[in-house]
């Protein structure tokens, strides 16, 4: 397990960006992501968005999300509070990267399920 864990990208940089619309995070292994304050509120893992054990609800309206605040939790994770009141979702370091890498995959996935279900974004 320690060798599996040491393999991880462990962020050297994590920054709220000026217009606190998005956070710009640094892995020890050279990527750089740009994360959007919408896409990281549309992506947390807490229960509101995962549907509180029922099926997972699709996040809309936070088009114009900003974030109020980051707290560190341990040295695993952040806490980011939004601006609409949205403070449960723990962002582990782990999860940071995969939004970050993963980004081409789930942004347009996201943006495909609100069609759907002729949601908007605003």
């Amino acid at each position: 397990m320690a060798t599996e864990a040491a393999s991880r990208p462990w962020p050297t940089e994590l920054r709220l960006n000026k217009a606190k619309d998005g956070i710009d995070v640094v892995f020890d292994n050279g990527e750089r992501f740009a994360l959007a304050a919408e896409y990281l509120r549309v992506n947390s893992r807490s229960a509101e968005v995962k549907g509180h054990g029922g099926p997972r609800p699709t996040v809309f309206g936070k088009r114009r999300v900003r974030i109020s605040a980051i707290e560190p939790i341990g040295n695993y994770a952040v806490r980011i509070t939004f601006d609409d009141g949205h403070d449960t979702g723990l962002y582990s370091w782990d999860h940071l990267y995969e939004l970050g890498s993963e980004h081409d995959t789930k942004w347009p996935a996201y943006l495909e399920e609100l069609a759907a279900q002729r949601l908007k974004r605003d």
